[in-house]
């Protein structure tokens, strides 16, 4: 019988070469634990790091300080606004309040009355208002303005009182010059950007679906939940009202709006006095611009004069009729010597006048022009 005898040992070669290799690994952990530092596989970490020393910071610009100051001085003054909104749970009775939107605003005047904006405030069940010294005050709606996109709300004054900001003007504003938001976008309180003044008298479309004149554009970041915060300029004046942003995701392209303080400053009073703005009116009613058009007329067509209205009081003449044909009156040519071509360029030019004001229009007649001066008065109607 023939048997087959396994061996058990290495190569010499072999078992020698496995013995070099594992005398050159004891060798380096004895090198190691000898020196101790500057073998190949020493720490990460390092018992002995301590924190760097503090450069010295050189003295901030005056650019700076003004800004800073600018801050400290007109942030006490802006809020943070949140809207809730009451559901109903689906087969039961029970209602829950939800939130429906944050927002900014700022303090109008120390009695509490708080600007921000109409579409901050729309459709919500309840506003709280939390600012400087206080936090979630409830709020009332004392009244809004969706053409300018404008809305009051009014809080108790807390025990620290409240401080309003100083209010600018319009027609100081110029292209270039600085401008500061403060707001709380993205629901981050307190927050300030700045910018520049990037246009003045631009136009946007109001959420009431109206044009909105004079509008300020800036560059200054605006993101959601600035809107109804302030807009100011280098001396800390308000300036305009942020509201509105022209981005296609969403968030901040260096593209923003601010209603003017010029219209803010004449509508938020007229607010707080009887919960709406006063629109002024000549007491005519338009033709429609298509018809105008159609006929080849250059301006605007009254076509109906409202009786015991400045229009009527002034000799405006609408459209008539004789043997059935339509004979026309007066054309409006101009608003102060400014031109109006459309519905909606009479509306700008009027709605940028208050109630009581006299005003010089340009109007034609049978191919004539003259001039009439009359004064506004409030509309009771939609007449204008």
């Amino acid at each position: 019988m023939e048997t087959t005898q396994k061996r058990s040992m290495l190569h010499p070669r072999t078992f020698t070469f496995l013995a070099l290799i594992g005398a050159w690994i004891l060798s380096l952990i004895a090198y190691e634990a000898v020196a101790g530092e500057g073998a190949w596989w020493r720490s990460k970490f390092d018992p002995h790091a301590e924190p760097r020393a503090i450069a010295p910071a050189s003295e901030l610009q005056p650019e700076e300080k003004a800004t800073i100051s600018l801050f400290e001085s007109a942030s006490p003054s802006v809020v943070h606004i949140e809207t809730t909104e009451l559901t109903r749970q689906l087969f039961s009775r029970r209602v829950y309040e939800t939130p429906q939107g944050t927002g900014s605003g700022f303090v109008w005047d120390a009695r509490g009355y708080i600007v921000t904006n109409f579409h901050v405030v729309r459709g919500s069940q309840r506003i709280f208002v939390s600012g400087n010294g206080f936090t979630r005050e409830e709020a009332q709606v004392v009244g809004v303005d969706p053409v300018t996109d404008l809305a009051v709300v009014k809080i108790q004054t807390p025990p620290g009182g409240l401080q309003p900001l100083p209010v600018g003007a319009s027609q100081d504003l110029q292209t270039g010059q600085n401008v500061y938001a403060i707001g709380n976008p993205f629901g981050l309180d307190q927050t300030l950007t700045r910018g520049i003044i990037s246009g003045i008298d631009r136009e946007i479309l109001s959420v009431a679906g109206t044009p909105i004149h004079g509008v300020i554009q800036t560059d200054a970041a605006i993101n959601p939940g600035n809107s109804g915060g302030p807009l100011l300029d280098s001396s800390g004046r308000l300036i305009g009202v942020n509201t509105a942003i022209q981005s296609p995701s969403g968030a901040s392209a260096g593209i923003g709006f601010a209603v003017p303080v010029d219209t803010v400053n004449r509508v938020i009073p007229q607010i707080i006095r009887k919960g709406s703005p006063d629109r002024p009116s000549l007491g005519v009613m338009l033709a429609p611009d298509r018809w105008t058009f159609a006929q080849g007329i250059d301006g605007v067509v009254i076509s109906q004069v409202l009786e015991d209205s400045p229009g009527s009081r002034a000799g405006l003449v609408g459209l008539s009729q004789s043997a059935g044909r339509i004979v026309l009156g007066d054309v409006l040519r101009a608003i102060n010597g400014r031109p109006v071509r459309t519905e909606d360029e009479f509306r700008r030019q009027l709605f940028s006048y208050a109630p009581g004001e006299e005003i010089t229009l340009l109007v034609e007649r049978a191919g004539k022009q003259r001039e009439v001066s009359l004064r506004l008065r409030a509309m009771e109607r939609e007449d204008d």
